[in-house]
């Protein structure tokens, strides 16, 4: 990966954490602007090779996040964040990615709950689920019904799976 699209993938993702933070939603107009510059990128750095790592990682990272979306557990935004940063990375890239955004989320999710003195209560609920085999909605005031911005966790995982790459191919 060229240090040009490290930067420009940090730089689009850091936006979508501060949009996603700031109105709990990922522009689409910014989302295709994304998708733009890793085509051009991908284009410049490898011509028509270019953009099959493009593609490839485009489907890729849509295909990792897009079961998690119709499900329920998902935003349609992360599951598209997903995708461009997969554009960026290429189709191993993009799977890596997924899996260390996934870490991460679950990382981040526990740091959030210890942060609102709430993963007892948390774990309690879910012990209840597993035991009684049926859904026990959360509380108003539980943490469980706050949005997550998700595009943090994609943002720690791209970044990781950029960099290692980065790292090992030597740009």
């Amino acid at each position: 990966m060229d240090l040009v699209l490290l930067v420009s993938l940090s730089v689009m993702l850091g936006s979508a954490v501060y949009s996603d933070i700031r109105t709990h939603r990922i522009p689409n107009l910014y989302l295709a602007l994304g998708v733009v510059v890793a085509m051009a990128g991908q284009l410049v750095l490898g011509g028509l090779d270019g953009l099959l790592v493009w593609a490839a990682g485009l489907v890729v990272g849509l295909l990792c996040f897009l079961p998690l979306y119709l499900l329920g557990g998902m935003a349609a935004g992360d599951v598209k964040l997903m995708a461009v940063a997969g554009s960026y990375l290429g189709a191993t890239g993009a799977w890596w990615a997924a899996v260390y955004s996934l870490l991460a989320g679950g990382v981040l999710g526990v740091l959030f709950l210890l942060y609102k003195k709430q993963l007892l209560r948390f774990l309690q609920r879910y012990w209840a689920i597993a035991s009684l085999r049926t859904y026990i909605a959360p509380p108003d005031d539980a943490v469980a019904r706050q949005r997550f911005p998700y595009s943090s966790a994609i943002l720690l995982g791209s970044l990781v799976s950029a960099c290692l790459r980065f790292a090992r191919v030597g740009g």
